[in-house]
Parts: structure tokens; C-alpha cells; sequence
């Protein structure tokens, strides 16, 4: 058995070895942390939780040989977005302004312990995951597996690299603009955004108001659902709450597609954004792949709502209240504290507007699905750019720098709609492609169960392969 292989193997595989007892949680998490070691190059990981891994996986081992009942993740290193508390470890949001190490475990990955998970490290972002490129004057630059002069995308591009990599089988990111989706199309990975208040914020009441989620980046669809049914479901002190699913997330994942209604469109919400040929190519090539899958597919028109004036407050406000609770404000970097200053306009009673704002465009996106079950369109309008995107940049020209990047996704934090980036093949330059499924409020089944279909028909590609 060669432990990098397991290591580089996906959740239910490595779940199925140390159900067999074929090895144990002390290999596998020794294994896992030797391969960060060795890949600390990508900068992936601000943060590697070496001794407090090794002593949790001692305790998987110990509660297994005991007979102990164990949970649908017991043994399985999984790395968390470094804006998620992890009790002991500072909670960086990707800045040197916080020192003070968080006094317990965030909810999900309370959850995550719960199931028997073994949380190996925290990982890169940049400043208040602001952009969509991991480059910070505080942890550096985080490159992509596939191409190790290029970018990740981001915000959690750490999650990003790290499960590209191959160092873990699932990492936790979070998503405010296009977050999980935007590094997940950069590195080839399957990134679900869930339903607003599909998994709880807890401690916090929520993660830039109305815009932001948690969830998984993962390789393969099965592997999210696997991890979706451990973290998903709110607490009391989650402002927004999602029902719950009429079945789980692996059920859809394992389940056969019905006929759908696939609309696809390469217009971006965002005006004068165009998308990339390669990636106009790639929904064209899924398009056809559905419809040969048995689905009804047509090319429609949107006809997208402007969600401009629901977004920028609460982007501001997000980074502002996050900005506001740091040990050293001093230390932040010279482009947050520019973003800070710019959105100084922005109180509570705008927020609140913008969030009342944002359900009035959720009306008008609502109309997309009477005519179809699920969207499709790019992930990305660009190509992973050369690192550097962010270098000398101040924050007016850096949220230039994002518009070709969350032009595709930003739309659906607004609206709070489930959407997914799932990898669709390699471009002519060697770099993976991506194309988004946007399915209906509470919709995140029918998405997980149209992209394993997508999965088996086309395999999920890796690096060097």
C-alpha cells in the first residue's frame, strides 16, 4: 500500500481503508502531515496543528479498537479555512492583526470532531478573504498544483491547494462573492455554495451578513455530500436558516438523475464581462453532455437582476465588523485599511436596506427557475491568472482586478441560491476547466445528483495526469 496514494485518495476511500483496518488514523495523519511538510512550497497552510492531529488520531484509533461506535468521518484529516475558529489556533482571516488563539471550536467543526474528523491545520486566505486571489503581505502568495506560477483564485485558496494537492481529502472554505467556487474552478475541484443558512456560523450570527457560507472543497461530488451531512444544519444563534432536505446530501449524490430542465447561458450578471473561449467551449461541451444524458437542455436568457446595490454594503460591512475586532488594527495590511476608509458610508441600518435589497433581486432570479431546474453557466470569465495579481494594488484597483473573477458568482451570495463549480475537462493550457449549476432555493440535492452524473460520465481531472 503506498500512503501517499491513500493520502491523495478521496474521503470515502480513505473511509473505506480504515474501516477495513488496512491502516490506521496514526499512519494516515503521520502520512498527511508529512506530505504538507513537503508541499509548504504551495503555501497552502498558515497554520499546521502537527502535535494536536497526531493526538487525535492516537484517540480515532483508541475509540475504534474499543468497539466504540464511530462517526461517518473517524479518522479523515480535514483542514479548515482560516477564518473558522479552531479552539487553540488564532483565527488569522488571513491577517498578522490577531494574535489571541480562539477558546473553542466554530460549530461546523464541532461537528466535524463530532464525526470523528481529524483537523490537521488551518489554511491560507487572503486579508478578510476580500479577493479572489490568495496573495497577502502576511502569508505570501499560494500556488496552484497545476501550475505552480499561477493563482489559486480565493478566497480560500489554501482549501484550494491543499485538496488539489492531494495533502487532504476535504478542507473547509467559505464563500462571500464566489469563494469555494471561484478556487475550486482554478484547481479543478467540485465547490458547492449551500443554501444561505444551510450550515451554521456559529459563533457568529452570520458571515458578512446575508452573503457568506461555509462549506466543503473536495475532488469528487460524493466526497461534498459525505461531508455536507456532518456539518449541515443551523443553531439558534444563526440569523438565516435553511429547511431541511427531503433526503440527505449522499442519497442525491449516489442517486439516479431524473430528466431535467437545463438551462445554460455564457451571459454574465455582470455587464461588458466576457468569458473566456475556453470556457465558453466548456459549457457548450456540458450542455451537449447533459442533453446526451437524457436532460432537455436550451440555451436561454437570463435577463439577470442588477445586484450592485444588495452586494458592495454588505461586502464593506462584512470586512468592516470583521476589520473592528482584531487585537492590532495597526497591522493590517494598507489595501484593507483603504477598503475600510472607502466603505466608511456604510452603517447598520444600510446593511439592513441592502439586505432587504438583495431579496427583491432573489424575486427576479426566482423567475429563471419557472422556465428551468438548474442553470448552467461559466464558473470563471478568465483563465488561473500569473501570481501577482494583487501586488502594488491598492483596494480600488484590486476589486477591478476581482470583477472577471466573481462576475459568474457573486450574483448567487445575493440571492442566497445554492451553486456549484464542477470541473469540465483541461484547457489547451494544461489548466483544469469549470462550469457552474445553479439550481433553485433549497436546491442543493438536485445539483449534487446532475453533477455525479456529469462525474461518472467525465472524470474529474488531477494535476499531472
Amino acid at each position: 500500500m503506498d500512503l501517499q496514494e491513500v493520502v491523495a485518495s478521496g474521503v470515502l476511500e480513505q473511509r473505506e481503508l480504515l474501516g477495513q483496518g488496512v491502516l490506521s488514523t496514526q499512519q494516515l495523519v503521520a502520512a498527511t502531515l508529512d506530505g504538507i511538510d513537503a508541499a509548504a512550497h504551495l503555501g497552502a497552510f498558515t497554520h499546521v496543528l502537527r502535535e494536536e492531529a497526531k493526538a487525535e488520531a492516537i484517540a480515532r484509533d483508541q475509540e475504534r479498537a474499543a468497539g466504540d461506535p464511530v462517526g461517518p468521518l473517524h479518522g479523515i484529516p480535514i483542514a479548515i479555512k482560516d477564518e473558522i475558529d479552531v479552539a487553540g489556533a488564532v483565527t488569522t482571516f488571513g491577517t498578522r492583526a490577531n494574535s489571541t488563539p480562539a477558546v473553542a471550536d466554530a460549530e461546523v467543526v464541532r461537528r466535524l470532531r463530532a464525526a470523528g474528523a481529524v483537523i490537521v491545520g488551518k489554511t491560507t486566505m487572503p486579508e478578510f478573504g476580500q479577493w479572489p486571489y490568495t496573495e497577502s503581505s502576511t502569508f505570501g502568495v499560494t500556488r496552484n498544483p497545476w501550475d505552480t506560477t499561477r493563482s489559486t483564485g480565493g478566497s480560500s485558496g489554501g482549501s484550494a491547494a491543499a485538496v488539489a494537492a492531494g495533502l487532504v481529502p476535504a478542507a473547509l472554505g467559505g464563500d462571500g462573492g464566489g469563494s469555494i467556487r471561484i478556487p475550486s474552478a482554478c484547481c479543478g475541484l467540485f465547490g458547492l455554495k449551500p443554501h444561505r443558512g444551510r450550515v451554521s456560523n456559529a459563533p457568529n450570527a452570520h458571515l458578512w451578513w446575508a452573503l457568506g457560507v461555509v462549506g466543503p472543497l473536495t475532488r469528487g461530488v460524493l466526497d461534498s455530500a459525505i461531508v455536507y451531512d456532518v456539518i449541515r444544519g443551523s443553531t439558534p444563534t444563526d440569523r438565516f436558516r435553511a429547511p431541511d432536505p427531503i433526503t440527505s446530501f449522499e442519497t442525491a449524490a449516489r442517486s439516479a438523475a431524473r430528466p431535467l430542465r437545463i438551462g445554460y447561458s455564457m451571459k454574465s450578471p455582470t455587464p461588458l464581462v466576457k468569458s473566456n473561449p475556453l470556457h465558453v467551449r466548456a459549457v457548450r461541451d456540458t450542455a451537449n453532455l447533459l442533453a446526451e444524458l437524457g436532460h432537455t437542455v436550451i440555451e436561454i436568457d437570463p435577463d439577470y437582476p442588477d445586484p450592485t446595490l444588495a452586494f458592495f454594503p454588505q461586502f464593506f460591512g462584512g470586512v468592516r465588523a470583521e476589520a473592528a475586532e482584531v487585537d492590532h488594527p495597526e497591522l493590517l495590511e494598507r489595501r484593507t485599511k483603504q477598503t475600510m476608509a472607502l466603505g466608511a458610508w456604510v452603517r447598520r441600518p444600510l446593511v439592513e436596506w441592502a439586505i432587504r435589497a438583495g431579496e427583491s433581486v432573489t424575486r427576479k432570479t426566482d423567475r429563471i427557475f419557472t422556465e428551468c431546474d438548474l442553470l448552467l453557466t461559466p464558473t470563471v470569465a478568465i483563465r488561473p491568472p500569473r501570481l501577482g495579481v494583487l501586488d502594488g494594488a491598492n483596494t480600488v484597483r484590486a476589486q477591478f482586478a476581482a470583477i472577471p473573477m466573481i462576475a459568474y458568482t457573486a450574483l448567487w451570495n445575493v440571492t442566497g441560491s445554492p451553486a456549484a463549480a464542477l470541473p469540465a475537462g483541461v484547457g489547451d493550457d494544461g489548466l483544469p476547466l469549470s462550469v457552474q449549476l445553479v439550481g433553485p432555493a433549497n436546491g442543493e440535492t438536485t445539483i449534487l445528483t446532475v453533477a455525479a452524473q456529469l462525474e461518472q460520465a467525465r472524470p474529474h481531472p488531477r494535476p499531472g495526469q
